[in-house]
Formats: structure tokens, sequence, C-alpha cells
């Protein structure tokens, strides 16, 4: 650990890194600078561009792309060891100090990659990465109403009326109420009693 250049090595990661982090900054900061601001209903929508959201976010919906994107990224992640190996399996200094070195490096690997490959197998025939389509079905229900009473319903043209705008019944029976005279207090009404003795 006394050796400078040592020091000097991690010195360079660290520049490197503190490098990286200021220029994330500045593009950060520049964007928030630059960037044009002319905030309408539009752009202050959940979904700026795409479908609108529609009906209850209590769906059921196919967890399969996430199941897929997750076993995706379990075999990328475990491919990128196979860069460092290939990098020391190359070392010609490694193989002319022992000469089992490229064997055992190979045979390491082969068991790396033989593993990865029975899981691919395992995930394939489990049918963790088959994507299932839905199949749409048109809903049929046997009536006895005919077909032909569908059709004319769905020719017709109907109003469609601002749903803030009251219903003429509604405000006729508010008007009527509001013309009665209301009802004081609680009258009870007992039974006469009957004569008989």
């Amino acid at each position: 650990m006394d050796d400078p250049v040592q020091i000097s090595e991690y010195g360079k990661i660290l520049l490197m890194a503190i490098v990286g982090m200021l220029l994330v900054c500045a593009t950060i900061f520049l964007a928030f600078v630059l960037s044009p601001k002319n905030p309408n209903p539009v752009k202050l929508s959940t979904y700026e561009c795409g479908e609108e959201s529609v009906g209850t976010s209590w769906i059921q919906f196919n967890p399969r792309f996430y199941v897929i994107a997750l076993i995706f990224l379990l075999f990328d992640v475990e491919l990128i060891f196979i860069f460092p190996w290939a990098t020391v399996f190359g070392n010609a200094d490694f193989i002319a100090a022992d000469a089992r070195w490229g064997w055992f490096t190979l045979i390491e690997m082969a068991i790396f990659i033989g593993i990865l490959i029975v899981g691919l197998i395992y995930v394939w025939k489990s049918g963790d990465i088959s994507w299932i389509k839905p199949q749409h079905k048109t809903p049929s229900v046997a009536v006895n109403i005919p077909s032909s009473a569908y059709d004319k319903l769905n020719q017709q043209t109907y109003a469609v009326r601002d749903y803030k705008e009251p219903l003429i019944e509604e405000v006729e029976t508010v008007v009527s109420t509001t013309a009665t005279a209301p009802k004081i207090g609680f009258k009870p009404k007992f039974k006469k009693p009957s004569s008989e003795s």
C-alpha cells in the first residue's frame, strides 16, 4: 500500500468518478435551464404521449412481460462474466507460467455456460418465456331477442346531452316539491276506540 503507483491509480479512478458525476450534474442542470417551460393540461397529464388512462387501475394484467424482462436481465448479467474470463484466458504470460492454465479456464467456462444453458432449458420448458397472446372472442349470449331488434337499435341516432344539464323530470320534481307546503313536525294518528261493551 506504500507504493505511490497504487495511490495514483486509485486517484485516476477517483478523478474519473468525479468527472462523470460533474458531467451528469451539468447535463441535468443545462436541461433544466434550457428546456422550454409551457405547462398546459396536456403537458401536466399523467401520460403526455400514449393512450389516455381509462377505467380503474385495479385490473388484472398478464405479468409475463416482467418475468421475461427478469429472465433476460439474469442471463445478461451472467454473461458479463465472460468478458473478464476472455481477457484472462488469452493472456500468454499465464499460459507460459503453467501450461494447464488454458485448459483449466476453458473447462471452468464450459461449466459456467453449461449451468446457464440448463437454466435456460428449465425456463423454456416451464413456459416462462413463451408469450401467451390473448384470444379475442366476441361475447355471445343466448337470448330470445332477434338480432334485427339489436340492429334497429344500433342504427338509430340518439341525442347526447351534456351531463351537467339536469333532466326535465328532475327540474319538475324540484319545482313540485318546493311549491307544496312542507309538513311540520310529527303528528301521531291514533285509532278511535271501538264502542264494545
